[in-house]
């Protein structure tokens, strides 16, 4: 890199601390730096002609990315997520955060994250706040059937639809405290509803407008994906001339569906808003009856289904039993003089049935050698 000094900030609402690393003389120091984002790339362009700078992407934002962007200085937005932790370092500081995105920017050990544009970021915003119009309208409703709940009134039918909303407005309480959480739960769940289908309505009408007309009506092609998930789609990936691009290659085929949908960390689609799970396939779960064995297969044993690797007869192996260990056990009391009965069980040796001949020769020639030392003692005594 051919910038001087790098400059790690750790950023937050209130305070910024800024970690420099002099590239040529080596020199490392930390400094509070102004909160202001004007103030701050000011104060960036004090300490030196080449300056390069790293934050980490957070709830800030991207306006410090902009704003550096535009004052022509190096700017690179680091993935919290692929900052690698140094062992044993348990002390966690800003000061020390900030001198550690200094570092591994000078080392080139960062991944950037892309910085979207405005209009991307709004998108975005907008999508955010429909998931969670539909979170609240969630919690609203549960909060509304456990109270009907605690007072023995459940609906048998299907959930919230036009029967079950009529037999929710007839519902009366005799005591006055009872009906009026009732009809203010009953009022939180209209009041979030109504929230969130005019986001709906907004998102419809962002999602004909340019850029993302041509994206959005692309993928909504494609089977099971509403406009909803479509426009979140393209808004978490951002970059629509590369979706574009991909579109072109890969469609039509259900592996580029697959794909795409899975790169989507937070479509906001309507399949989000249905509550039932998927059922089990037939005579398959936990509640399933149990099975009768197959002819030739013993009771218990789960049958090898097609393509799995159980699918084959495989044979037990059946380990071999340890051989007697009388003769090593006399042979060993013979070269420690009788002590080795005595030895308590935990510190006794334990032979492997492949090893037993050769340690039973290697004890056996000790013993020999023991035995001629022991003669040789007596001769001169």
């Amino acid at each position: 890199m051919a910038e001087s000094t790098f400059i790690g900030l750790d950023v937050h609402a209130r305070s910024v601390v800024a970690g420099v690393l002099d590239g040529e003389s080596g020199e490392v120091r930390t400094a509070s730096a102004p909160v202001g984002t004007a103030e701050l790339v000011t104060w960036l362009h004090a300490q030196g002609a080449s300056v390069a700078v790293t934050y980490e992407a957070g709830p800030t934002g991207y306006g410090l990315a902009r704003a550096c962007e535009e004052a022509r200085i190096p700017c690179l937005v680091a993935a919290p997520s692929k900052i690698a932790t140094a062992p044993g370092e348990r002390v966690k500081t800003d000061r020390r955060d900030a001198l550690r995105l200094a570092k591994l920017l000078r080392l080139g050990e960062l991944t950037a994250v892309r910085v979207p544009t405005r209009a991307e970021e709004a998108a975005r915003d907008l999508v955010r706040a429909r998931e969670d119009a539909r979170a609240d309208l969630m919690r609203a409703r549960h909060r509304l059937s456990k109270l009907l709940l605690r007072h023995g009134l459940v609906w048998e039918a299907g959930t919230w639809t036009q029967a079950h909303e009529r037999w929710l407005a007839a519902q009366r309480f005799a005591e006055r405290g009872l009906q009026l959480a009732y009809e203010e739960s009953l009022e939180a769940v209209a009041s979030v509803r109504r929230r969130r289908d005019a986001l709906d309505a907004a998102i419809a009408e962002e999602a004909a407008s340019e850029p993302w007309a041509d994206v959005v009506g692309r993928l909504a092609c494609l089977r099971g994906v509403s406009t909803l998930t479509a426009f979140g789609l393209a808004c978490e990936i951002g970059d629509s001339g590369a979706l574009r691009r991909a579109l072109d290659r890969r469609l039509p085929g259900a592996g580029a569906q697959r794909e795409l949908l899975r790169r989507a960390s937070a479509p906001g689609g309507d399949h989000q808003d249905r509550q039932r799970s998927r059922p089990a396939p037939p005579g398959r779960g936990r509640l399933a009856p149990a099975q009768a064995p197959l002819p030739g297969q013993r009771a218990g044993a789960s049958p090898a289904g097609p393509g799995r690797r159980g699918a084959r007869t495989r044979r037990c192996r059946r380990t071999p039993s340890a051989p007697p260990l009388a003769e090593l056990r006399r042979a060993r009391q013979a070269l420690h003089g009788g002590r080795c009965g005595r030895r308590s069980r935990a510190r006794r040796l334990v032979l492997e049935p492949r090893r037993h001949g050769r340690l039973k020769a290697y004890l056996g020639r000790r013993g020999e050698r023991a035995g001629r030392a022991r003669g040789a003692c007596a001769a001169q005594l």
